[in-house]
């Protein structure tokens, strides 16, 4: 992995934000890591979701990416930083999943690229979401000596049980298409942006209050689970990164070697 690429600046943003007709469009833009949850990315979109909650000009959030990836997950060359992993690592992954789920306003995802480990996490707490045919979607966890502990809250209780267990297990790629069939996201379609019309117009027909309390129905469960489980599955998380299968799937994966394990 590069600090930088040629067409994005050092100083600049990592999480770009604009607003039109209601609706503010939060762009994950760090694409030389493929947009991972570093503790400078986390700090940036705590920021802009902070600001398009106490905005009353916005409905709904659009959150979306540039680049081939939506989100990677966890920064692995952040991965033995203290500072970094008290921003970004379980116990900041499950803040950051949370506050998605608890914005009053609707979250929604577009997605155009890849999606991996604690990046499903991100995706799974927002709303609603819509993928195009270039999406692929795998939960890398277990090939890494890890597990997908912290991303489970907001995913277990809208995911197909069946699916989850397959996917979380295996670590296979999939597509937009299994990823509605499975729960994962809300519309695979040939043409997000087209897809998504009727529903930003629609919550751009929400008044503030109705659309909270919609959103706080649909979130009941998956909050349930964030204060039951926070605790214990972000120790699991912790736990498992400190191993030593752990830092060699680590290892390994920024190597781009099998790990130890592979048969």
């Amino acid at each position: 992995m590069t600090d930088a690429t040629p067409d994005h600046a050092p100083d600049a943003p990592l999480v770009r934000h604009a607003r039109e007709r209601g609706v503010t469009t939060l762009t994950l833009d760090s694409p030389h890591n493929r947009n991972a949850l570093s503790r400078r990315l986390v700090a940036e979109l705590h920021a802009a979701l902070a600001a398009a909650a106490a905005d009353d000009g916005t409905r709904a959030v659009l959150l979306t990416h540039t680049g081939t990836t939506f989100c990677a997950g966890a920064d692995l060359t952040e991965a033995t930083d203290p500072d970094a992993a008290a921003a970004s690592g379980p116990l900041g992954l499950a803040r950051l999943l949370r506050t998605v789920v608890e914005l009053p306003k609707p979250v929604v995802a577009k997605v155009t690229g890849h999606v991996r480990a604690g990046g499903l996490g991100l995706l799974g707490a927002c709303d609603l979401s819509a993928a195009g045919p270039g999406a692929t979607f795998a939960f890398t966890e277990a090939r890494l000596g890890l597990a997908p502990a912290v991303i489970s809250m907001p995913l277990l209780p809208r995911m197909d049980p069946r699916a989850a267990a397959r996917y979380y297990l295996t670590g296979e790629r999939f597509d937009a298409a299994e990823a509605a069939r499975t729960g994962l996201i809300t519309l695979a379609a040939d043409d997000p942006d087209a897809a998504l019309e009727p529903v930003l117009a629609g919550l751009r027909k929400g008044s503030p209050q109705g659309l909270a309390a919609s959103k706080a129905l649909v979130t009941a469960d998956v909050l349930r689970a964030f204060d039951r489980d926070t605790a214990a599955l972000a120790d699991t998380s912790a736990r498992l990164f400190a191993s030593e299968e752990a830092r060699e799937g680590m290892t390994a994966f920024l190597q781009r070697r099998e790990p130890s394990w592979a048969r």
